[in-house]
């Protein structure tokens, strides 16, 4: 099916949604999105939303947070993006993403709508508000007792910031990214990012760097928005390994099984998020958010997908997520010999990225993310690569870059595959066939 250039197929393996060359421009504002929303019948004035903005843990939040509330039998929506596996995965309510045949039917109900609304002479919705409009579509049709909802970028002018029903709005930690849409300073981009507020609604935020939260405060004042800071200091670590860790928060302890250094402040915000929506009618036992955190599942940040050699898959694809990679790194694999596999976009701050992380590296395989025209040629990248770490090879394709590290790695050794979520999936599916061959030990 095409959406004037935006190809969905619903075959349910990843790489499923592109834009074959041809990006539909994005319009800055809210104004044609509600005009879309409300020829569908505006189905998002329906429900009520947790709306989590920020740089680096919306995912991992919101994994938390579906967890528990699931589990404690609410019937819960999820929107988020990417995902590693199934593009419809992006769309869940309680556990089951949306279906091939409900995906295409509000697909071909949107289609019809934006059609008559280009007749009408407007502009044509992009990629991801056509995508939001079917998730609310699903979602109030699910009748779903809530909405963990996540900003595609920024926050003030998100598509998903139509919603006028936000019970919760979550701010994970801030960084610099997307300065080009979002602003070149910390204070700008969380200006922003905090745009999801709104009159009355409670806030959680991490804590920021100082010019991030001030602003998150100030505007939370200006909502009258009561703001609580998740503060991951308060945390103490208990446990950890690159398999998961547990860590001890206000008397309890929980078990967490994400690795990654920044996984516990992620909990810290999502138990400081669980804390106010008990207040506001969603409540949860502690047993119930122990057992969420416990068996939590959220792949592709710091995940090992096999073990003999260690194998990991991370989605590091900006410089604090470079930071945090870096930190976990040095924190699990000391002393060992790394290679990398690297694939990242060109509209990304890769060559910051590079210089945070290349020198952990006795060899690096660069790749091409695949069916993306936002992709960096694999040659290119590692012309970057080489300014840091002259130890670089340029890969024709994932499956020769997997291949080629496993024959590089020894058993002791580690591999990590980073720069972007959208290959993760696909690179996946091979380190699994490898290992059903046989041909390496999980």
């Amino acid at each position: 099916m095409e959406i004037r250039g935006v190809y969905y197929e619903l075959s349910g393996k990843p790489g499923v949604h592109r834009q074959n060359h041809r990006e539909i421009p994005s319009v800055l504002g809210l104004d044609h999105m509600r005009e879309l929303m409300k020829r569908l019948g505006n189905p998002q004035d329906d429900l009520k939303y947790v709306h989590i903005a920020g740089t680096n843990g919306k995912g991992s939040v919101i994994a938390f947070l579906y967890s528990v509330l699931s589990g404690a039998g609410y019937r819960i929506g999820r929107y988020v993006s990417p995902t590693l596996y199934s593009y419809r995965g992006r769309m869940e309510v309680s556990g089951s993403r949306i279906s091939r045949e409900d995906f295409a039917a509000y697909i071909t109900q949107v289609s019809d709508v934006i059609a008559a609304m280009t007749k009408d002479g407007y502009p044509h919705p992009t990629a991801f508000e056509i995508e939001t409009a079917v998730a609310f579509l699903f979602f109030k049709k699910e009748n779903c007792d809530l909405v963990l909802l996540e900003v595609g970028m920024g926050g003030n002018l998100d598509a998903t910031n139509i919603i006028k029903n936000t019970l919760l709005a979550v701010l994970v930690s801030i960084s610099m990214d997307h300065m080009s849409f979002l602003g070149n300073t910390l204070a700008q981009i969380a200006e922003k990012k905090a745009g999801i507020i709104k009159d009355g609604c409670r806030v959680v935020t991490a804590r920021q760097k100082p010019e991030a939260m001030q602003v998150i405060e100030r505007i939370s004042r200006e909502h009258g928005a009561k703001c609580t800071i998740a503060d991951a200091s308060e945390a103490e670590m208990l446990k950890e390994s690159c398999l998961g860790q547990t860590i001890r928060y206000r008397g309890e302890e929980y078990e967490i099984p994400l690795a990654g250094v920044y996984q516990k402040e992620n909990a810290v915000v999502a138990l400081n998020a669980l804390k106010v929506l008990d207040e506001l009618g969603f409540s949860t036992a502690a047993e119930q958010k122990k057992e969420g955190l416990r068996t939590v599942n959220w792949n592709g940040r710091f995940t090992v997908i096999c073990k003999k050699p260690l194998f990991v898959v991370d989605g590091a694809h900006n410089p604090a997520a470079a930071d945090m990679m870096a930190a976990s790194i040095e924190h699990y694999f000391k002393g060992k010999r790394i290679i990398y596999i690297m694939g990242v976009f060109a509209d990304k701050d890769y060559r910051s990225v590079i210089q945070k992380t290349a020198h952990f590296a006795d060899r690096i395989l660069t790749i091409q993310t695949p069916d993306n025209i936002r992709a960096l040629p694999a040659g290119e990248l590692a012309k970057t690569v080489s300014e840091y770490n002259p130890n670089v090879q340029a890969m024709d394709t994932i499956k020769d870059a997997v291949e080629e590290a496993f024959s590089l790695a020894g058993e002791q050794d580690v591999i990590i595959a980073f720069g972007s979520l959208s290959f993760i999936g696909e690179m996946t599916d091979i380190v699994e066939n490898l290992v059903e061959s046989k041909k390496v030990i999980t």
